[in-house]
């Protein structure tokens, strides 16, 4: 049995009413996303900005509300459980917001941000509360020195240790990182990067790693999702993203990544358009206006994800095995 349990999983946001808008009408940022998480492992999810990615994050560990659908985590319901139920539950699912600098508490010292946790939880206090975060900073690569310092001395990567720092601190075992490298510079992007893949190793812990760089989620995720107007249309083992992915939309993701290597050159593939509202998705597949090999079917009938193997992918003209 998988460690989370991701069934048809939706998230509607009222739209304001304004003297333009229309009564009843909802941004449908999540719709319809079925996914399966295993023990240990680090799922991908990428598309385009605005595709749904953090709301499906921040659903999962119930910061925003599901309007419909299941999560389940070690086989409990989460949608159902009172407060004080999920406040126990949050103790194992943990986020790393993508903001390093909006995610901590200015006004508090390191060593009150990362042992909040820890207060909130009863898990340790006192003198162990601080041995505890002294251990935590030292994990994370941060030193004694900072723990009564504010965020405003700290530099972006640094911040971003001490979100992590926070995560791990009540002994959690799935993480959300949410943009968790985007804001910070490359070089220490690959420190937070292969941190993360120690940290893993050392404590088992499980990733939902949210991004829109194919090159950082492959470099870090074991299965790929790709997900386009609040749903998942491809998962893919992250090693062969690039030989069995099939779904137009991964392909244009995929040509759009920078080669390297001046002297190779890919074929770009161009979507033509823009991407619909998720006020009002077109029917049917929610790519096909964007699709240059749409049927007519494309435009009436959605498709469902059909797996070979490990490969899922939604798409009436192309299957796991290739073109039908």
């Amino acid at each position: 049995m998988a460690l989370l349990e991701i069934r048809d999983l939706k998230k509607y946001f009222p739209v304001p009413r304004g003297l333009l808008a229309r009564r009843g009408e909802y941004v449908k940022a999540i719709d319809g996303v079925s996914l399966d998480v295993e023990k240990g492992e680090t799922v991908g999810l990428v598309g385009e900005s605005g595709c749904g990615k953090s709301s499906l994050g921040r659903c999962l560990v119930r910061l925003i509300e599901p309007t419909a659908g299941t999560v389940r985590f070690e086989a409990q319901e989460l949608s159902t459980l009172s407060r004080s139920a999920m406040r126990e539950v949050r103790r194992k699912m943990q986020m790393i917001f993508q903001d390093p600098y909006a995610s901590l508490n200015p006004r508090m010292r390191v060593g009150d941000i990362v042992g909040e946790g820890l207060r909130i939880h009863g898990l340790a206090r006192g003198r162990d509360l601080k041995l505890r975060v002294l251990e935590l900073l030292r994990q994370v690569g941060l030193r004694a020195e900072h723990y009564g310092r504010y965020p405003h001395e700290f530099s972006g990567g640094q911040r971003q240790r001490i979100g992590i720092a926070r995560a791990l601190a009540v002994n959690a075992k799935f993480i959300v990182a949410d943009e968790a490298v985007s804001a910070l510079d490359v070089s220490i992007q690959s420190q937070i990067l292969n941190m993360l893949l120690d940290l893993q190793q050392e404590f088992g812990l499980t990733y939902l790693f949210i991004s829109h760089d194919l090159r950082v989620v492959e470099h870090v995720s074991d299965r790929v999702a790709v997900m386009y107007l609040g749903k998942i249309v491809e998962i893919a083992p992250a090693g062969s993203l690039h030989t069995v992915s099939q779904h137009p939309y991964t392909r244009a993701l995929l040509s759009a990544v920078p080669m390297p290597d001046p002297a190779r050159k890919g074929t770009r593939t161009v979507l033509q358009g823009d991407v619909p509202s998720p006020i009002n998705p077109p029917p049917g597949c929610s790519f096909h206006p964007r699709c240059p090999f749409a049927l007519n079917r494309c435009a009436e009938e959605e498709p469902h994800m059909e797996f070979d193997g490990r490969h899922g992918i939604a798409c009436h003209v192309f299957g796991p095995g290739g073109k039908k």
